[in-house]
């Protein structure tokens, strides 16, 4: 395992620690969570790592934590800013008693700015981050998705890249840092191509969801078949989109051009009446032989069974 003999103390938090937590473990990484007394169990991330309860307010428990990072290589810790200081456990203190420390700060606008210490959620974070105004359909208000960008992505995912980088920069100083990671900043650094596309022709051409990538274009969506299911269409390439006319017994030529945005609409309702004459197992079996770039929209509980998946262990069980 690439991170055997790494040790990790991760403070007990929601979401985005619990991920940067997991993914260390699995590459073999010991990760020691350090819980609150009585509190509940908030953390479903839980492969690999192990647990001990502190009472962070006594100075007992700041001494057990001082005595964990007196020989760990991370420290990962959730709060607010200025809230490791007060228990004693901030980074001046830590990095003293271990100077070799990585010293990773996650948290949702980071330590500094008018933000920092306001109350948040992914929510916020893409909001603010600019990358909410862009998802959802034109016809109605941005919307959501989910809690994965701002919190796993930007920030479980983004908190395991800085302190991997530290990691390797200590290979050279022999010296730990501070990770300072906001998922503000982590979803905007995501959004990079958001940004740079702006340049590339044909891409973003309208407000949201008008677009070729946001559900405003009839090759790049999601259509409803006649069990109630969906599949997924990614056929933007020429190549790709004259292969799911094949697939949908469309004839190239009595259809609009597929770069024809003033067209989309009428295109997509007819796509969508398409769709809508077979079942999704159906239309799973027409494109398993066609390079369409179609596939069925899977549920959580079915994605394990898929035979791709299951080949390839896509998916592992909480406990593995």
């Amino acid at each position: 395992m690439a991170l055997k003999g790494l040790k990790v103390i991760e403070m007990a938090g929601l979401a985005p620690t619990p991920l940067a937590g997991m993914i260390l473990a699995d590459f073999g990484a010991s990760v020691v969570r350090v819980d609150r007394p009585h509190a509940p169990l908030m953390d479903h991330l839980t492969r690999h790592k192990r647990s001990v309860s502190v009472n962070l307010h006594h100075p007992e428990g700041t001494r057990i934590v001082h005595k964990l990072c007196n020989s760990a290589d991370v420290l990962i810790e959730p709060y607010r800013p200025g809230v490791m200081e007060k228990l004693g456990l901030g980074p001046d203190e830590l990095l003293k008693i271990n100077p070799r420390l990585i010293y990773c700060r996650l948290t949702g606008f980071g330590q500094s700015g008018p933000l920092s210490q306001k109350a948040g959620h992914d929510i916020n974070y893409v909001a603010i981050s600019g990358v909410l105004s862009m998802l959802g359909r034109s016809s109605d208000r941005p919307f959501p998705p989910i809690n994965l960008l701002a919190d796993f992505a930007g920030g479980g995912v983004m908190c395991v890249l800085g302190i991997l980088a530290a990691l390797l920069e200590r290979t050279v100083s022999q010296r730990g840092q501070v990770v300072d990671l906001a998922m503000v900043e982590g979803t905007a650094y995501l959004s990079s191509f958001l940004h740079a596309s702006k340049r590339i022709m044909g891409i973003w051409t309208g407000s949201r969801g008008c677009n070729v990538l946001d559900g405003g274009a009839p090759f790049y969506q999601v259509y409803t078949t006649s069990d109630g299911r969906y599949m997924s269409v990614g056929a933007i390439e020429s190549k790709f989109f004259s292969l799911l006319l094949k697939g949908m017994g469309l004839a190239e030529d009595q259809l609009p051009s597929q770069m024809d945005a003033d067209k989309w609409p009428e295109m997509t309702e007819k796509f969508a009446e398409v769709f809508a004459s077979k079942t999704q197992q159906e239309w799973t079996e027409i494109f398993s032989g066609l390079d369409a770039c179609v596939e069925p929209v899977l549920g959580l509980d079915e994605a394990p069974d898929h035979p791709h998946n299951m080949l390839v262990e896509t998916v592992l069980s909480h406990d593995s």
